[in-house]
């Protein structure tokens, strides 16, 4: 399975960016999320939708981040960014009804001004 993402880049406080992630794979995919981690910090989750989905953000993005996905793609629209949204994003991805988990390679969003 390999995630390819895409849609990193900079933006001014304010602004906006969407990420894109697509599965390549043959088999299923169940769960998907977008983490960050900024430099100094833990990795956290930011969004997730499942198979079904259902979609969940956290506290910290919500109202400013959409989570959305089309089959084997999730992608992450990401508005009213903050200085403190910046981070490396990445990709995550459950096989569908498996325990194997597979990771991006990560895009930089950086935020300033």
């Amino acid at each position: 399975v390999r995630l390819v993402e895409s849609g990193g880049g900079s933006a001014q406080p304010g602004g906006s960016l969407r990420l894109s992630c697509a599965a390549s794979t043959g088999f299923s995919i169940g769960d998907m999320a977008w983490y960050r981690q900024a430099p100094g910090k833990q990795r956290e989750l930011v969004a997730q939708i499942t198979y079904t989905g259902r979609t969940d953000v956290s506290d910290s993005v919500k109202g400013r981040f959409t989570v959305s996905r089309d089959g084997k793609t999730i992608d992450l629209q990401m508005s009213s960014l903050k200085p403190e949204d910046t981070a490396l994003y990445y990709c995550k991805a459950h096989i569908l009804f498996g325990t194997a988990v597979y990771w991006g390679q990560g895009t930089q969003v950086t935020v300033s001004s």
